[in-house]
């Protein structure tokens, strides 16, 4: 990568965790008080006011450091000129990573932000707007409150924390009695398996070192990407599950094994294969 390069991904870095910090304080104030809470697609994919307050926070801090930057947002899909060029900046958004949990009085919940060119991840930011833990990426490293990640290696996969939101209720429609007969499994395979229902947010922990796995079979970009970074940067690894279809990078894929340092859990890449296998099946079948 070329010095240009590293000084705009550390630009982007500082962009994004700036706009992060901007809507961290409306977000925590608004927490465990009235959100005015919608069903999105249904019961268990809610959005509130401050999710779409957040947005617009998040994406005018963006749009002034990066005017010709395009933002992909959960709450507001697309904001820019069109669909980014090769060249041009694309943020990858969300507001409140965890919306249930925030929704519910549950404090495991962030903000996520991301930035690609031309579909490769160059900078990330995840802030915890309750803890106050601020995690962010450039293209060479990535930090904790302003120090350095570097986290060991990780355990074998007996003595491992795993964390994921596998199954949801989208998964459970889409994989049935296999959904809980792999939950059950990881339940044996993994010292510890915790269902926290805020991917982007399990990723930072992965990266930080809190947690040694984290797996999603369910996800869209803005759950992921942020995370994505964070862990590559700190050394660990994050694989994109496409479960057939043809996608131009791992973080837009919807599913995901993430891993960190040293971690090679041979349980996720099976179950990564049954699903594969299964979805495979439907997808013929539906032809």
């Amino acid at each position: 990568m070329t010095p240009t390069r590293l000084a705009l991904a550390e630009s982007l870095r500082q962009a994004a965790l700036i706009a992060a910090l901007k809507a961290a304080p409306q977000v925590r104030e608004a927490f465990r008080g009235s959100v005015g809470a919608e069903e999105k697609t249904n019961a268990h994919d809610l959005v509130t006011d401050v999710d779409r307050q957040s947005q617009e926070i998040i994406t005018q801090s963006l749009r002034e450091a990066f005017p010709k930057s395009w933002v992909l947002g959960e709450e507001n899909i697309a904001a820019g000129s069109g669909i980014a060029s090769p060249t041009e900046v694309q943020w990858i958004v969300d507001p409140i990573d965890g919306t249930s949990n925030f929704v519910h009085g549950v404090a495991f919940f962030c903000i996520s932000i991301a930035a690609a060119i031309d579909n490769e991840l160059v900078a990330a930011a995840i802030v915890d707007p309750i803890s106050g833990d601020q995690f962010s990426a450039n293209s060479q490293a990535a930090y904790h409150n302003g120090e350095l990640l570097s986290p060991g290696n990780r355990p074998e996969q007996a003595r491992a924390n795993l964390m994921t939101d596998y199954p949801g209720a989208e998964s459970m429609l889409k994989d049935g009695p296999l959904a809980l007969e792999l939950f059950g499994q990881w339940i044996q395979d993994f010292a510890t398996v915790r269902r926290k229902v805020s991917a982007a947010l399990g990723l930072a922990h992965v990266a930080a070192g809190w947690c040694d796995a984290s797996v999603g079979f369910d996800t869209k970009p803005w759950d992921v990407a942020a995370g994505a970074h964070l862990i590559r940067m700190s050394g660990g690894s994050y694989r994109g599950l496409a479960f057939g279809k043809q996608v131009a990078a791992d973080h837009l894929c919807e599913g995901f094994i993430a891993q960190g340092p040293g971690a090679d859990y041979e349980s996720l890449a099976r179950s990564a294969s049954r699903v594969h296998q299964l979805r495979s099946q439907s997808q013929v079948k539906q032809i």
